[in-house]
């Protein structure tokens, strides 16, 4: 083979999340885009706040083709970095210094160039807490780390006791996401506690840097009076990981940055890797357009309530049924156990139903599928005939 096998074979294969997304949009076709119960993607369907639209027809307006389609820094525009430092600090009371922030092109650019500045010598680990994003093993691997899976603990929680036996002189780095994608969990604030103390100990005792990385997108998406986690405060050496693609939904727009602590070890040395990293991978200069948008909109987030309801919709109308989930206080996804035990199997069955809902193994927790519920509330309540017939196939 000529080209570079393992890229050939990443281009191949989709994730599964991706071929879901792809059979749904061929069943559409075929029998009507409302008879499709199609919860396979994170995409948002809550409308941004109308803030955005009105910015960038101000800025198209009233700005400058330079000032708005032109090259910014490269690690992104001084003043919308400083916004972001400022609004953080307010939210969380925890100062981030914007000279140690890099504007990327969403959480997926985020984390590929982190783990690129961190990761170093062929023996690193980076550890993942189960259930956790597919792609985060894409990501380690090409960074050339191997990816550790930390299994949950219950209501798929953080497990912690597990978590300290991993840890080992070759871990690099861990990934931390809440609330969690695919399980909608938020992680307690005790539990938190507890991985960085152990990250504390684990630093000590094999004389190293383990970097936390939290990877953050849906941050401002949470329920039932919870709070987002400030995990800088908790563990010095610490990496956000942010987007705007579910907040402000805008995912396609690929817009986002990462944030040294300012209280990590050698911070300006990790910072001038992440340059580095995202000069070497092609990441520089995010889309100016919308580092101009995020400068006039961080801290709004679209309407939450939407995703509330179809949570609580959906969570009783499943668990009536019979159906065991976790229970989810952030983003806008179910993880639902597979009544069979087998995930790839209760996904199959259920696109009889013409529900498609994603099996959960390449999530790193096998018999679950998971549901996004980032769609419309109709089609929620429409749903809910079929899952009725799915569920009589299991529970009679």
């Amino acid at each position: 083979m000529i080209c570079n096998e393992k890229m050939y074979a990443l281009g191949a294969k989709r994730s599964v999340i991706r071929e879901l997304f792809e059979y749904g949009k061929m069943r559409k076709a075929a029998v009507g885009e409302e008879n499709v119960f199609d919860f396979s993607l994170g995409n948002p369907s809550v409308p941004a706040p109308a803030e955005v639209k009105d910015t960038l027809i101000d800025l198209l307006s009233t700005e400058s083709p330079v000032a708005i389609h032109g090259y910014t820094s490269a690690q992104g525009d001084k003043g919308t970095r400083d916004v972001i430092a400022k609004h953080y600090e307010e939210e969380f009371g925890f100062a981030l210094d914007s000279d140690l922030m890099y504007m990327t092109c969403g959480a997926a650019a985020s984390l590929t160039i982190t783990l690129n500045a961190i990761v170093k010598d062929p023996t690193d680990e980076v550890i993942a807490f189960a259930p956790f994003f597919p792609e985060y093993r894409v990501f380690a691997e090409k960074a050339g780390a191997k990816l550790v899976v930390c299994p949950p603990a219950d209501g798929l929680e953080l497990n912690v006791e597990a978590f300290r036996a991993l840890l080992n002189k070759n871990t690099r780095a861990v990934i931390i996401n809440s609330p969690n994608n695919p399980s909608g969990v938020v992680y307690p604030e005790e539990q938190v506690k507890a991985i960085a103390a152990a990250l504390m100990h684990a630093e000590d005792d094999f004389g190293t840097t383990i970097y936390l990385i939290s990877d953050e997108p849906y941050r401002a998406l949470v329920f039932d009076g919870k709070k987002a986690t400030c995990f800088p405060k908790y563990y010095d050496d610490t990496v956000v990981c942010y987007s705007y693609s579910k907040s402000l939904s805008l995912p396609g727009e690929r817009i986002g940055y990462i944030a040294v602590s300012p209280l990590a070890s050698e911070k300006q040395e990790l910072y001038l890797a992440v340059c580095g990293a995202g000069r070497a991978l092609g990441y520089v200069c995010a889309p100016a357009l919308f580092q101009r948008l995020v400068k006039e909109c961080d801290g709004l987030t679209a309407d939450v309530n939407v995703y509330r309801e179809n949570r609580d919709i959906l969570y009783s109308a499943l668990t009536e049924m019979g159906f065991t989930c976790a229970y989810p206080s952030g983003a806008f996804y179910l993880f639902v156990k597979a009544p069979s035990g087998d995930g790839n199997e209760f996904s199959e069955e259920a696109k009889k139903y013409d529900i498609l809902v994603v099996p959960s193994d390449s999530f790193g927790c096998e018999g679950y599928v998971r549901i996004a519920y980032c769609v419309s509330t109709d089609l929620i309540r429409r749903s809910l005939p079929a899952f009725r017939a799915l569920a009589a196939k299991y529970f009679r």
